[in-house]
Parts: structure tokens; C-alpha cells; sequence
């Protein structure tokens, strides 16, 4: 059973669903799909489960998420969306993008779709936020790590996501993101998985721009 971390999220997980088949890609295995994800306070509250919900395939409709919140693609850029939402009227705006490549040892275990966000939400001040939905629960206590042009960001982690450990270097990460040429996440599963992840940063400057554009 998967943890309750998901209905943490700034957008309701079946948004999550909805979003993942609704744009084509530039690179069909790099394809965008979900919601932004805010960092959780520590200790997390415990709220309930969300399950998702299938979506249709691309260019049909997706079903609205709880409360009537529907995703806006703004533009794709490359192998980034930009997206923009109102979960309980509460604008956020996000660009987001699955990995070019992944890779696990042991080889070929099985993951859900795993995303990478950016994500800004004005109504808390919050903006550029880095976060990660790795398609596996982390294994307890333990952190990930994202690389990109020889520096490592530590990333803090609960149930399936992930989020930098020391929020003054967000600022610098997005700099470096938006001048890169991708970036690579790791981490470990509960079961012990190890798991390499690489992203192509490929769009993610305009991605960021149109984001900014929407929420200012």
C-alpha cells in the first residue's frame, strides 16, 4: 500500500493522472504527466489515500479532479510542459517532465511513472520549487540525490518523493537547471532497489518562463 504522502500534494493525485496523458512529446519515453508537489512540514499530517484514476489516451478528455480542478497545458517546450491549475481556487503553475532514460539495480524492477516538477504557488509564496515523484516508496531515513555539471543536491524524502534538503540552494539549482544539459536523480527504494533517473533539461528555460508568465 502506498503511502499517504500523495494526498499531501498541492494538486489532488487523480490530477496527477489526469495531466499524464493529456500533451505528445518531443521524446515518447520523455513524455510530461503529473502535478506539482509541495514539500511536506515536518512530521507530514496524515491525510487520506488518494487512488489514481486512468486517464484517456492523448486528446481525449480527462476527468476533472476533486473539486473541479482541471489542468491547463500553457505549451510544451521540448521535453518539458508547462501547466497551470486552481485546486480549491488557489492558482499554482508548474513545468514538468518524466526521464529521458532510468535504470535499476537489480535491472528491469517495476516503478510507476516518475516525474520531475517545478512548481510555483503564489498563494504561499512559493516559487521554483524542486521536487521529484520517483515511482517507488524511498527506503525510510534515507536520502536521494540529484547531479547536474558535477555538483550534488541532497534531496530529503518521503514515501515516493523528493525534495531539497536544504531549500537556499533552490535558487542555484534552478539557475543551473535552466543553462543545463540534464540532470541525473538517484535514490533507494524500500525494498532496497537502487535507482538512476536522467532528465533532459532540453525546453525547461521556456517551460520556466511561460510558468513565471501565469504566475507571477
Amino acid at each position: 500500500m502506498k503511502s499517504d504522502l500523495r494526498a499531501t500534494l498541492g494538486l489532488p493525485l487523480l490530477l496527477v493522472a489526469a495531466v499524464a496523458f493529456t500533451v505528445p512529446t518531443a521524446a515518447q519515453q520523455a513524455a510530461p504527466a503529473p502535478a506539482a508537489s509541495p514539500k511536506p512540514k515536518k512530521p507530514a499530517r496524515p491525510k487520506p489515500e488518494q487512488k489514481p484514476v486512468e486517464a484517456p489516451a492523448t486528446g481525449e478528455a480527462v476527468p476533472d479532479a476533486p473539486g473541479g480542478a482541471q489542468p491547463t497545458l500553457l505549451g510544451m517546450f521540448g521535453d518539458w510542459g508547462a501547466y497551470t491549475a486552481s485546486p480549491g481556487g488557489k492558482k499554482i503553475c508548474f513545468a514538468l517532465a518524466k526521464p529521458a532514460r532510468s535504470e535499476t539495480t537489480p535491472a528491469n524492477r517495476s516503478r510507476d511513472p516518475i516525474y520531475l516538477f517545478v512548481s510555483s504557488r503564489p498563494a504561499e509564496k512559493v516559487k521554483d520549487e524542486v521536487s521529484v515523484i520517483i515511482g517507488y516508496g524511498f527506503k525510510p531515513n534515507t536520502d536521494a540525490t540529484l547531479d547536474l555539471g558535477g555538483a550534488s543536491f541532497v534531496m530529503y524524502t518521503q514515501a515516493d518523493g523528493a525534495w531539497l534538503k536544504n531549500a537556499a540552494e533552490e535558487g542555484k539549482l534552478v539557475e543551473a537547471m535552466r543553462k543545463g544539459g540534464d540532470l541525473t536523480v538517484k535514490g533507494t527504494s524500500s525494498r532496497g532497489t537502487a535507482s538512476s533517473d536522467v532528465f533532459s533539461l532540453k525546453g525547461l528555460a521556456q517551460a520556466l518562463d511561460k510558468v513565471g508568465e501565469e504566475c507571477r
